[in-house]
């Protein structure tokens, strides 16, 4: 099933007010798309608060990083705001009927926005697994990167990104000659370019939650601006002005 039908399957399943999954079908395997059954606002905590904040992540504010912790705050609802208002959306902070409805449409089967998939972001190996971290939290990693991807896409007009590194294991890092600690090692990070310039996206990503941000200026990196999120915020790509 192509992502459009998917959209169109997940968009005309809104209407179940359930946790149950929503069951699609992605190469012949069953893939359990996520949804909420209650309305979401600041002070509430759950799971289905940690599903929310990936979905939302890319709209923490210029600079800032949402923490997937599980605990609406004021981060939350300020990433939820800026969700709603990048959609034309009522911008209240609480995450509703309508909010959930907009992100179904932009959920594939599996999870991930429509316009990413997990191939894009692992070209390495099928198994994610020889990086610094566990498999599920490479892959998990990858996830948040991709609706981080999606915020930074929609921002730019809805033009396609390219990806053109995502997670390595430790062999593939050292195939390309990949710094020992690159963050492409925990499935953080994505090495892109694309319809757009890479000064564009390096000064957009500031807003997208993206810890760091390397481009045009920084050595090695004047053929692609890579993104990720590490502990502490690093930006570098003085051609840009991005510091």
């Amino acid at each position: 099933m192509s992502k459009t039908s998917r959209r169109s399957f997940l968009t005309a399943a809104v209407a179940v007010p359930t946790t149950a999954a929503v069951i699609g079908l992605t190469g012949g395997t069953a893939h359990a798309a996520y949804s909420w059954s209650r309305t979401l606002k600041e002070g509430m905590s759950g799971a289905d608060v940690t599903q929310l904040q990936i979905r939302v992540a890319g709209y923490p504010g210029y600079g800032a990083v949402l923490a997937i912790d599980g605990a609406f705050g004021p981060a939350t609802k300020g990433a939820v705001t800026r969700f709603q208002q990048a959609y034309g959306l009522s911008a209240d902070g609480v995450a509703g009927p309508n909010t959930f409805s907009k992100i179904y449409s932009i959920q594939s089967s599996d999870n991930t926005p429509i316009h990413f998939t997990y191939a894009e972001l692992n070209k390495c190996n099928s198994t994610w697994g020889g990086g610094k971290v566990s498999a599920a939290t490479a892959k998990a990693n990858a996830l948040r990167t991709m609706w981080k991807l999606e915020a930074l896409r929609h921002a730019l007009g809805d033009r396609a990104i390219t990806i053109s590194s995502g997670f390595r294991s430790t062999s593939c890092n050292s195939a390309v000659g990949g710094a020992s600690n690159s963050r492409h090692l925990y499935g953080d990070a994505a090495d892109l370019t694309g319809s757009h310039s890479f000064c564009t996206m390096a000064k957009q990503a500031r807003n997208h939650g993206f810890a760091g941000i390397l481009g045009p200026g920084y050595p090695g990196h004047n053929d692609h601006v890579h993104l990720d999120t590490r502990p502490s915020r690093f930006w570098s790509a003085p051609s840009c002005g991005v510091s």
